[in-house]
């Protein structure tokens, strides 16, 4: 009989085999040659990454996507948590049904409706977030080798979730308006071409996490037209569409077409991420399997965490929050643009017109991944732009969020961030003639700036 040990070898050779990664040095996991194959693709992102260091109270995070949940009144909340528990504790505390509640369900065709889509409450399916929704879905729909076209960049989990499925990435490049269509029908012929089997597009239409840009209404319309002509369902995730800031968005795209676009919405933005409910709206057939998958993983969503929110939804002013949490996330996205202009004029950025984040862009002599240790000790941190590229692109990008910082912390945030740009940019100056900065620094050490801590 065949023996394996910790380091990926049988009978002593070494071995490759689906399911056995290879591994060279010590391995600690005695588990290691155990794994399933498709294993490979879970890995830390650069986000979960930064955390650790980012949540320390010296260091200004214009990382994380983290709403500002302290703009909500905390009466709202407990005042809903407490009557539930006064007249439905004993079903909050109970399991549910697979679906979700059927009053939540109907109130989510309430928010929807702001965003022009109609729909009905039995194709709702309440998740454990929209994260959850997105990865009931891909579990649905890949398999090994499938293709997800996704924009250029993309939400960074979303790739994780399509790898950890071992489905191939291919970015569609976008611009200021979005996804553009005909890059999407040369990716697409392509893609046919070399026989690959795509089975979705997976968008972020409307202020777009990492590039905060808007597909426009004309392109929405063509983008749908160009999937349906390929037989290629469309999944929009759309956490951020209510929190416009002067003007409404365009319609959502599951309101010009409903049995190709599966819709995946969520409380985490527009209330708050603690209660962890999202939802899908779908097609009935593909709802029939997204409820038997909910099942599957968690049996059900929360029950106490549906019925807190329902019962927000129905006696608090949810609309009238939702206009507080958009002026806050519009003064910080002003103070982050005005600081840029100030602090970064050279550079080039997104104006986005809601959500959250602002994408920039570096001079091409620079890597937003290899600066950040830099900029970590400097007390500022962002998230590199190759986050959001499955393929490791996006190394002249860095996101950066303006959600949570205030906005005094935002411009000391992006006076430290210049700092480390213009210091990376002074030393490349200085060593031009001596090859590339790996090299230059190689010959020497190299002492940082101390930190500045205003």
């Amino acid at each position: 009989m065949a023996r394996y040990d910790q380091l990926g070898t049988r009978n002593g050779r070494t071995v490759s085999e689906p399911g056995l990664r290879q591994a060279s040095g010590n391995n600690l996991d005695p588990w290691y040659g155990a794994y399933a194959a498709r294993t490979a693709g879970l890995a830390a992102s650069e986000v979960r990454a930064l955390f650790a260091v980012a949540s320390r109270p010296e260091v200004v995070s214009l990382a994380g996507g983290m709403p500002f949940v302290s703009a909500l009144p905390e009466d709202l909340v407990t005042d809903a948590m407490n009557r539930v528990m006064r007249e439905q504790g004993p079903v909050a505390l109970q399991y549910g049904s697979g679906q979700g509640v059927q009053k939540l369900r109907e109130q989510t065709l309430e928010v929807m409706a702001l965003e022009g889509i109609e729909g009905s409450a039995s194709d709702v399916v309440i998740t454990t977030g929209s994260q959850h929704a997105l990865e009931l879905f891909s579990k649905l729909f890949i398999d090994p080798g499938d293709v997800v076209i996704a924009e250029g960049p993309s939400y960074v989990t979303a790739m994780v979730i399509f790898k950890s499925y071992q489905a191939e990435v291919d970015h569609v490049p976008m611009d200021n308006e979005g996804l553009i269509p005909e890059a999407l029908r040369e990716h697409i012929a392509r893609l046919k071409a070399d026989g690959k089997t795509i089975k979705f597009l997976y968008t972020i239409p409307t202020f777009h996490n990492p590039a905060g840009v808007t597909l426009s209404e004309a392109r929405r319309s063509e983008i749908l037209q160009i999937a349906r002509e390929n037989d290629i369902l469309v999944l929009e995730d759309n956490p951020y569409g209510l929190l416009y800031f002067d003007q409404k968005p365009p319609a959502a795209l599951r309101s010009l077409e409903s049995d190709g676009v599966v819709y995946l919405g969520t409380f985490s933005k527009t209330l708050a991420p603690g209660f962890r409910v999202g939802w899908a709206l779908a097609p009935h057939a593909i709802r029939e399997k997204l409820i038997l998958a909910n099942e599957a993983a968690i049996l059900c969503p929360s029950s106490f965490s549906q019925l807190v929110i329902s019962q927000y939804l129905e006696q608090a002013d949810w609309k009238a929050q939702i206009n507080t949490f958009r002026g806050v996330y519009q003064e910080r996205k002003e103070t982050m643009l005005s600081a840029l202009g100030e602090y970064l004029p050279d550079l080039t950025w997104t104006d986005p017109t809601g959500g959250f984040y602002v994408w920039l862009t570096l001079p091409e002599r620079l890597d937003s991944k290899a600066m950040l240790p830099r900029a970590v000790k400097e007390l500022v941190a962002y998230t590199p732009g190759t986050a959001f590229y499955a393929d490791g692109d996006g190394r002249r990008n860095m996101r950066l969020s303006f959600c949570y910082p205030t906005p005094e912390s935002i411009r000391v945030g992006i006076r430290r961030l210049a700092s480390v740009i213009n210091g990376e940019l002074d030393l490349l100056d200085t060593f031009a003639g001596t090859g590339s900065l790996t090299s230059a620094l190689s010959r020497g050490p190299y002492t940082a700036p101390p930190p500045n801590m205003s």
